[in-house]
């Protein structure tokens, strides 16, 4: 009897997943949402790398690089550099915090208790994203605030400048179903967090986020154009700085955008549903 009471509601929840409507599952990603904000809000500490690292970064790098980069005395022409750089930087590392975080709620016996409620599995994946979304959004006002404070300077349009922040947005969200794969498919956290930092620092060192690209070595260089921090970089220096020639480096980091959800969010949603 306990038995196939412990059971039943697990195979219910399978059977009405393909059966929940729109609405429903739009309610159920808001309730998850509410869950996960709930719980930033029970343990505060969770949002200090949100908090610490867009201001730890941008003054390390300013003032211990910036003179050598730039030129003594030139760290204002840096901040326009670095600052839409750190745009793509940041996405990137609060990604990487997604699939920890997903690791770790299964480990906890946290998503035992999703498998028995008639929820679609992908609103579960979706509902971390937007909050994760959120986490970002609040990294970056962070780092514009700082850039302004340390001379940053608005010399496109407004509309430009909300689209330096929406592309960077749009691609950092692209970059979570990475992790989220990732995160469901190796065994520990801080098997996540090593993984990901093998891919983590070529891609950002190996970019034009930190420094221009004509001063590295011609493979390396290559290498930068086919980078897609790079492109996203360029193409948020060029909307924040009224450069021009945005629509390629935009339309590239678009594509990659596309490309990455394309394949790996429904790898992601078919690992979930077999790990549950």
């Amino acid at each position: 009897m306990s038995t196939a009471t412990m059971t039943a509601p697990r195979v219910k929840a399978g059977a009405d997943e393909g059966r929940i409507g729109l609405r429903a599952n739009l309610r159920h990603i808001g309730a998850l949402v509410r869950r996960n904000a709930l719980q930033i809000k029970q343990d505060p500490e969770s949002m200090m790398d949100v908090l610490l690292m867009p201001i730890i970064f941008i003054l390390l790098f300013t003032y211990v690089f910036g003179g050598a980069i730039a030129g003594k005395g030139n760290q204002h022409e840096y901040i326009q550099h670095l600052v839409p750089g750190m745009m793509a930087m940041l996405g990137m590392n609060i990604a990487m915090a997604v699939g920890s975080g997903v690791n770790e709620d299964f480990r906890k016996g946290v998503m035992d208790r999703f498998r028995t409620m008639p929820i679609a599995r992908s609103s579960v994946l979706i509902a971390k994203i937007v909050v994760e979304i959120g986490r970002m959004l609040i990294a970056t006002a962070i780092l514009l605030g700082m850039g302004f404070l340390l001379g940053l300077e608005i010399k496109g349009s407004m509309l430009a400048f909300f689209a330096a922040v929406v592309l960077s947005t749009v691609f950092g969200a692209a970059l979570m179903w990475i992790f989220i794969l990732l995160g469901l498919t190796v065994k520990t956290p801080q098997a996540v967090q090593g993984m990901a930092m093998l891919v983590l620092m070529p891609l950002q060192f190996g970019s034009s986020i930190f420094a221009p690209t004509t001063s590295m070595p011609g493979w390396l260089e290559g290498f930068t154009k086919v980078n897609p921090l790079s492109n996203l970089a360029d193409a948020s220096r060029a909307l924040i700085n009224d450069q021009g020639a945005v629509a390629h480096p935009a339309l590239v980091t678009l594509g990659w955008a596309v490309a990455i959800t394309a394949v790996t969010m429904p790898l992601a949603v078919a690992r979930f549903r077999k790990k549950t």
